[in-house]
């Protein structure tokens, strides 16, 4: 399979892939990011998310896929410390505010910062009309938060503090696509840093979160919070994986910017599953936002 994805690089067809890859991410990771934010604890379910990626990716990882090239292990090593930040600031964000407040500012922050980040590292070029639909899908994204912001009843309080975390969380989702591009892209087998990559990540917030499961007065029961991370865990593969590859096949920018259709996933999932108010403007904003990511799509 490898050979296969190697041999789309630069093509039409790769384009078509990496296209159906980056919107698939975008749905998967808002699931991902409910699951998070769900009726558990946001640590607790981030740390059984990240056991069950890291247990899942260890064969895969010791007896399957090349072992990494030797320069590949600093690069590895740097998208450990990279999304360790990047888990925390979210995990400040989603404790603090709501879903639908704190996810738009977390992915509208990310696509602008993005694909600066692919034309320094990549050499990659936007044209004009593209330039357009980035400035359309994030008025769309920040305008939801602010909506979202403005006839907000829960989390009030701390939404302050959320929405800071938020657009510190967004500056590092741009930081780890551009940073993972580059990782994936260094090696020879896509799939060698796709797994160690989730071996390797899926170290470092089990720990803390069994250490604050075990001083909670009243912990939940195990069973669903296991349930949730194995879910978790397979859908970490799709949607990580997936954007990953997209920016192997092909622009590192373009599928950056198509992930960010996210915030129209999530916003229907926290009205579906999480009970949070959705009306039509917010669909309004949600259509813009979509709008914003075909013009890019159709103008490069």
């Amino acid at each position: 399979m490898s050979d296969w994805l190697i041999s789309l690089e630069g093509t039409e067809a790769g384009h078509r892939l990496a296209l159906i890859l980056a919107v698939s991410a975008a749905f998967l990771h808002a699931v991902f990011g409910a699951l998070q934010k769900g009726r558990h604890d946001p640590w607790l379910s981030r740390g059984a998310i990240d056991a069950s990626y890291g247990i899942m990716a260890a064969p895969f990882a010791l007896f399957v896929v090349p072992w990494p090239e030797p320069h590949l292990w600093p690069i590895l090593a740097g998208a450990f410390l990279i999304h360790v930040v990047y888990k925390v600031l979210q995990g400040l964000a989603y404790t603090r505010g709501a879903y639908t407040v704190v996810y738009p500012v977390v992915r509208g922050t990310g696509p602008f910062f993005a694909v600066i980040g692919a034309h320094i590292i990549f050499g990659e070029v936007f044209t004009p009309v593209q330039w357009l639909g980035i400035a359309v899908l994030m008025a769309g994204i920040f305008g939801l938060a602010v909506y979202n912001y403005l006839y907000l009843v829960q989390d009030r309080a701390t939404l302050g503090p959320a929405l800071a975390f938020a657009v510190a969380t967004g500056t590092f989702v741009a930081l780890y696509t551009t940073y993972d591009a580059y990782g994936i892209r260094s090696t020879a087998d896509p799939f060698t840093f796709l797994a160690w990559f989730f071996f390797i990540d899926g170290l470092a917030m089990p720990p803390y979160a069994l250490w604050r499961y075990m001083r909670m007065d009243e912990p939940p029961s195990p069973g669903p919070l296991a349930l949730r991370g194995i879910v978790g865990g397979f859908i970490a593969f799709a949607s990580f994986g997936s954007i990953m590859l997209a920016t192997r096949l092909d622009k590192v920018g373009e599928a950056a910017v198509l992930r960010e259709t996210s915030t129209v996933f999530a916003a229907l999932i926290g009205w579906l599953v999480l009970k949070e108010t959705v009306g039509p403007r917010r669909i309004a904003l949600m259509t813009l936002i979509a709008a914003g990511a075909v013009i890019v799509e159709m103008g490069g």
